[in-house]
């Protein structure tokens, strides 16, 4: 059954709020993006040219020949297999309004300390509660 208007805007209200209270996290749980093929075909690229540049460092006694063209091999198949860089941390802060205001410097700095008290202030309350 597909969500309605309403449970849509609340869920998209819910992301971009994670997106701007916990960056790590949203990354962590978003879904890898489809990589293309330009990817892949450099990477084949990459592994074909270094198998060559082994076969020939063998082949003729030159070990830094295929040193090289193992690193280049190993380079490619880490590129294939990497996933793309992405776009880190919040764009900024949502609004009750649901605007997105970009955070200063100084606001960052502030949140990370409005966490820690809030830790401790639940730890305070946590620990008289059990007296």
């Amino acid at each position: 059954m597909p969500l309605s208007e309403y449970e849509q805007r609340v869920l998209e209200q819910m992301e971009q709020q994670l997106y701007s209270e916990d960056p790590k996290l949203a990354n962590a749980m978003s879904p890898a993006g489809a990589r293309s093929g330009v990817r892949y075909v450099l990477a084949g690229a990459g592994v074909v040219v270094g198998v060559i540049l082994l076969i020939v460092g063998v082949t003729t006694d030159l070990p830094a020949v295929g040193i090289v063209g193992f690193a280049v091999m190993f380079g490619g198949v880490a590129y294939a297999l990497l996933r793309p860089a992405t776009k880190k941390g919040p764009l900024g802060t949502v609004d009750a309004d649901g605007r997105v205001s970009k955070t200063s410097k100084v606001a960052k700095r502030r949140g990370s300390g409005d966490f820690m008290s809030r830790l401790e202030e639940r730890w305070d309350r946590r620990r008289n509660e059990g007296l």
